[in-house]
């Protein structure tokens, strides 16, 4: 194993086999001499995924992403006799646990890799385990906290500190990021979404290897993380579809219909609006409360009658508001596509109501089947409308932009002359009974 210190482990989180292969093969073609079964693979294919990268990569450091937790000292001696150079074990396990690994990786020829994913006092933890014989540490931030903007930089010059062990660091790094955990202390950077999710692996892969030997970071707008004032950057990137799939297809607002020019994008924090069916005073004075990038969302109970027409749509121009969703009907709308206003309606209808003044605004209304509450975000387009509640808003659109990236690099595969059947190999995950 190299101790050309920093080095790049691909972490290849498939459910695929045949896809983590190509992707490996690219990988290594781009200079990656570190390979990582992730544990979604080995959890698909079992340890038969390690038997075949070792017979194709025998010249690669093979680790097993095992997370183990118990009976340490049996999993290290299967995923050695598999082929792994390096075993995962929880930090989070007992002692006995990790002893037992060691002892069985000494006996094997194979080192262990204490995962300190989830340890409350990482670098107390990572002196422990140095104690117990454990040959490197990973601090890892797992891919549920990394949705919620988590990193592993902050913490890798506190766990330096607190060991001799080479330490790898895990958790949604890019080209970008890298070469600072090199600089906090990791000696093993390991990258799994910004090289597997590329449509070009070998050429991310390079772009990794360089960044973390020269400590240049390598700017992209891919692979990265958002955090809260960057949600807007974030849903700009991605389509409504990508957000219903990162809400598990949940979130979609039914019935409402994108009366917009092709290419149209909507996104921002939704002022709320309840109205009866064709009183429209109340949907003018939201434009008004609305702040620039906000999107107006109308609850008007389906009603037939326009409450919304070009005028409002001018205001709306007039006072940067992103755009309008109405469970219920608009009028004007050449004049609205013309202007370019992003609205979404029930129905289209020519005539208006009048100004009553009845209903609210800034409560919790339902548009299109879904509850909106003010200040959750709203994203539209051709496909049309999702709601993402605001406590979860930089949690999913880091979601969004993972299936968009997965995406990218399926759409790479088929282009070679695949279908999506069987990238997905879909006869074999059908359902059983």
């Amino acid at each position: 194993m190299s101790d050309d210190w920093p080095v790049l482990q691909v972490a290849l989180d498939l459910d695929n086999l045949d896809r983590a292969l190509q992707i490996a093969r690219e990988a290594v073609a781009g200079g990656a001499t570190w390979l990582e079964a992730g544990t979604p693979l080995i959890k698909s294919e079992g340890l038969e995924a390690l038997r075949v990268l070792k017979r194709e990569f025998p010249d690669c450091t093979l680790v097993a992403d095992l997370k183990t937790m118990d009976v340490g000292g049996f999993e290290v001696e299967m995923a050695a006799k598999a082929g792994a150079d390096i075993v995962t074990i929880l930090a989070l396990a007992d002692d006995g646990t990790l002893a037992e690994g060691v002892r069985a990786g000494q006996q094997y020829r194979t080192e262990v890799m204490g995962d300190l994913i989830n340890v409350a006092d990482a670098p107390a933890r990572a002196a422990e385990l140095e104690a117990l014989g454990v040959g490197y540490l990973n601090l890892h931030v797992g891919i549920d906290a990394q949705m919620q903007g988590a990193s592993p930089t902050a913490l890798l010059a506190a766990v330096a500190a607190a060991t001799s062990l080479p330490i790898a660091a895990a958790g949604g790094l890019n080209s970008e990021t890298a070469p600072a955990a090199v600089e906090a202390g990791a000696r093993i950077v390991v990258v799994g979404g910004a090289v597997t999710k590329a449509p070009d692996v070998a050429q991310a892969t390079r772009d990794l290897r360089k960044a973390i030997a020269t400590l240049t970071p390598k700017a992209t707008a891919q692979f990265r993380k958002y955090g809260p004032e960057q949600l807007r950057e974030a849903f700009q990137r991605v389509s409504s579809s990508n957000v219903s799939d990162a809400m598990h297809r949940q979130g979609a607002m039914v019935g409402i219909t994108p009366r917009i020019a092709p290419g149209t994008h909507m996104c921002g924090p939704a002022v709320t609006v309840e109205a009866l069916d064709g009183d429209w005073a109340k949907p003018v004075e939201a434009i008004d409360r609305a702040q620039p990038g906000d999107v107006i969302v109308i609850d008007a109970k389906g009603g037939t009658t326009a409450l919304w027409g070009e005028l409002a749509s001018h205001s709306c121009l007039v006072r940067e508001v992103a755009g309008v969703v109405i469970d219920g009907a608009a009028r004007d709308m050449q004049d609205i596509r013309a202007i370019g206003f992003p609205l979404f309606a029930r129905h289209v209808v020519p005539h208006a109501g009048e100004p009553k003044g009845y209903g609210e605004i800034g409560g919790s209304v339902v548009c299109g089947g879904q509850r909106v509450r003010a200040g959750d975000w709203i994203v539209g387009d051709e496909s049309g409308v999702v709601v993402v509640p605001r406590e979860r808003a930089v949690e999913i659109a880091n979601r969004a932009l993972d299936v968009l990236e997965k995406e990218n690099r399926l759409r790479e595969e088929i282009k070679r002359g695949s279908t999506l059947a069987e990238r997905a190999e879909l006869l074999r995950w059908e359902k059983i009974g």
